[in-house]
């Protein structure tokens, strides 16, 4: 209604939702929500009470299996904290799952994987805002990270038995203030450069979206220092 400009009124809103099969409102707060005039559409006999049920089942079959409606200690769940959360176990998972969720694009002349045993007196440089931010790497609707368990590119090569050198550039993703040297600096010296680049939450998110594809601010110009 609001955005788009589909239906007129909250009451017509709410009765195209539950003929579209629409079961749950995402509303901020106000007491004159869209799915506050189901009622007055029932009465009306735009929806069917066999309509309303068959929304609704689902939406209490879900909360009675997270045991919303049963007493604390009958929920398993609520036992929970961050040493189950964040058990070896899970990390390894969470590993595992952004391994396989890689999409290498190009190997030239099999640059990748670098491997330890071919690391030790080389000289890697990782550069760029992303590169050790740890508040830039997280998505929209991301859960608050606990920071032990923040791996940035340069902490993560900080583990391989190579000499690591960085340089941001920029510090944050607009990438407006951006140091030439301090990036030329460390990529001319190294024998692998690693390029961190990216948008992340400050550049686009819900609602904040963009009129390009290109990297923000001098983000390009840092990748053609650091390559070149």
């Amino acid at each position: 209604m609001l955005g788009h400009h589909y239906t007129r009124t909250f009451l017509e809103t709410a009765i195209a939702s539950m003929n579209a099969g629409c079961n749950l409102e995402l509303s901020y707060g106000m007491r004159n929500n869209v799915f506050m005039h189901i009622p007055q559409a029932l009465v009306m006999g735009n929806i069917t009470l066999q309509m309303l049920r068959d929304r609704v089942r689902p939406l209490f079959y879900t909360r009675m299996r997270l045991g919303e409606f049963d007493p604390p200690a009958m929920n398993p769940y609520s036992t929970l904290n961050l040493s189950a959360v964040q058990s070896p176990e899970h990390r390894n998972l969470s590993l595992e799952a952004a391994v396989k969720s890689f999409v290498l694009l190009k190997n030239v002349r099999g640059t990748l994987p670098l491997r330890a045993r071919d690391l030790p007196g080389k000289r890697l440089a990782v550069v760029g805002p992303f590169a050790d931010n740890p508040r830039v790497l997280f998505g929209d609707y991301a859960p608050v990270p606990e920071p032990r368990y923040i791996y940035t590119p340069r902490r993560g090569l900080e583990t391989l038995p190579a000499n690591v050198s960085f340089a941001a550039g920029c510090r944050e993703p607009w990438c407006q203030q951006y140091s030439r040297a301090e990036v030329v600096g460390a990529a001319g010296a190294a024998d692998v450069v690693v390029v961190c680049l990216g948008t992340g939450t400050d550049v686009e998110t819900e609602a904040k979206d963009r009129r390009d594809l290109a990297l923000p601010g001098h983000q390009l110009e840092l990748l053609q220092d650091a390559v070149q």
